[in-house]
């Protein structure tokens, strides 16, 4: 049987670099399709599955930041690396707002990009194979399955994005005691750099606010070292 090869979109209007980069990953087992504006990269990913996108912040017609909402759209788990000339802190933070799991600024040495690619492929498939996790979580009035990325109180339920659900089931396993920044950071985004951490306080004030409805949760900084969630009730 012939070995799946992880498939990567690559959406780079700079002909020369999307070739070469193209060229490079095919070399190292991945199957990569080549699209030099967001409009062909959109439709692409509309007509088929990828494991991974690799996305220019500009490119004509639709750029990388609009691309990556529209694709969070379709599928909100698929990993998403920008790669861009622009290192401005904000194009960056704009970056990691999207949900990007990476921002890689050029020029950037392709074996480095290659064992990032690498590494959140892992992940994303060790993720996929828990089989014995806990999956459901009592929350003072919250209700919370893991599985099915859902979080309930009353009549009201919310579909959790995939890095809301991990980083909710990291906190529920370390109910009232600690879960420090490295964990999660390595867990979930796959390196404590300061821009996933900068990441990842998005998603933490994104818990916070669904889990206001119950007074008697509550994710606590624990300053310089984690969060703290706290159940009042448990």
């Amino acid at each position: 049987m012939e070995e799946h090869k992880p498939k990567i979109l690559l959406a780079e209007d700079d002909s020369n670099l999307g070739m070469v980069l193209k060229n490079y990953l095919e070399l190292n087992d991945y199957d990569v399709e080549l699209c030099r504006d967001g409009i062909l990269a959109l439709a692409a990913y509309r007509r088929e599955k990828f494991d991974l996108c690799l996305l220019d912040v500009m490119m004509p017609n639709m750029d990388g930041f609009t691309l990556a909402e529209e694709i969070r759209d379709v599928d909100p788990e698929v990993p998403l690396f920008f790669i861009s000339a622009k290192s401005m802190k904000d194009d960056i933070i704009q970056g990691y707002k999207l949900g990007a799991d990476d921002y890689i600024t050029k020029p950037f040495d392709s074996e480095l990009l290659l064992l990032k690619i690498k590494a959140i492929l892992k992940r994303n498939q060790e993720l996929n194979n828990k089989e014995e996790e806990q999956v459901e979580f009592t929350l003072g009035k919250f209700h919370f399955n893991s599985r099915l990325r859902t979080l309930a109180i009353g009549t009201k339920t919310y579909t959790l994005s995939p890095k809301e659900n991990e980083l909710l089931r990291m906190l529920c396993e370390h109910k009232n005691d600690l879960l420090t920044r490295e964990i999660a950071l390595k867990k979930i985004w796959g390196s404590d750099t300061y821009f996933n951490g900068r990441s990842m306080d998005v998603y933490i004030a994104k818990l916070r606010k669904y889990l206001r409805e119950d007074p008697s949760i509550a994710i606590v900084n624990i300053h310089g070292n984690g969060f703290r969630l706290v159940d009042n009730q448990g």
